[in-house]
């Protein structure tokens, strides 16, 4: 079997589609779906990028299946800087901007941390005021949140934010690839002490329709939750694995203290 043909094969099983279907959609003969799967055909560039597409396989998984394939890769991985990038960098700053007074990010796949709002800047200036030491390694929203040293010490509703931030990486580390990265980052997490463990079975009893942060301290406190928003049509590996992470007040007191804290701030 080669190497494209398990990977593909990986991919249909993902997302839970039979050859029948998966020859369907891609407009593939059955037939030679099949002896793509097992080896026996070697696909064509267009051929793969066809199966891709019909997967909905993400562009940095497409380049690894062209690759496999003997290919070379279709799609690029641009720097945030690059110039080809000015026009998407000027629309995340204006997304970030009207977010203020409240806290937004943009992150990459990886959690890691690429640009903040001055609201961001604010809150999280407050919060670990007073502390010389932070999680290792490059601003990332899972160690800030997760690690002894982050904020998790002003979380006052900590373990269901921990359980939420676990679920989501949880599913990008087992979906349709296998993604070391997320996969490391987990097992690193999940090494933190006092981390929930997760649970023997499905859970029971209420559930509020979204779970907030609540971050208290010394004075302050605030509640939010956050939606994300990625960027359609993207055609670069860069662009299509960002994710802009908006916090929201959940409440009028936040309203206000994330005011007070903009007024304040020098």
């Amino acid at each position: 079997m080669s190497d494209v043909g398990v990977l593909l094969k990986q991919w249909r099983r993902s997302r839970r589609l039979s050859q029948l279907a998966l020859s369907a959609e891609a407009a593939v003969s059955l037939r030679h779906l099949c002896f793509i799967e097992t080896g026996r055909a070697r696909p064509s560039r267009v051929m793969v990028l066809r199966l891709a597409d019909a997967l909905d396989v993400p562009l940095r998984e497409r380049n690894a299946l062209l690759l496999a394939a003997g290919f070379a890769p279709a799609y690029q991985e641009s720097p945030m800087d690059a110039p080809v990038l000015t026009a998407i960098r000027r629309a995340l700053d204006a997304i970030l901007a009207q977010q203020e007074p409240y806290p937004a990010v943009v992150m990459d796949r990886g959690w890691n941390i690429q640009h903040t709002n001055d609201a961001a800047t604010r809150l999280f200036n407050l919060l670990n005021a007073g502390h010389k030491t932070g999680p290792p390694g490059p601003p990332n929203v899972l160690r800030t949140m997760l690690h002894p040293d982050g904020v998790m010490r002003y979380v006052a509703n900590w373990p269901e934010v921990a359980a939420t931030l676990l679920r989501r990486i949880r599913r990008e580390a087992v979906g349709g690839s296998t993604d070391e990265r997320a996969q490391a980052l987990l097992a690193e997490v999940l090494a933190y002490p006092g981390m929930p463990q997760p649970p023997a079975g499905p859970d029971e009893g209420p559930q509020l329709p979204i779970i907030p942060v609540q971050f208290e301290g010394d004075g302050y406190s605030f509640t939010y939750f956050s939606t994300v928003t990625t960027l359609g049509t993207a055609q670069d590996v860069t662009l299509e694995e960002l994710r802009i992470e908006l916090f929201h007040p959940a409440d009028q007191q936040t309203r206000h203290a994330a005011e007070a804290l903009r007024d304040t701030a020098p």
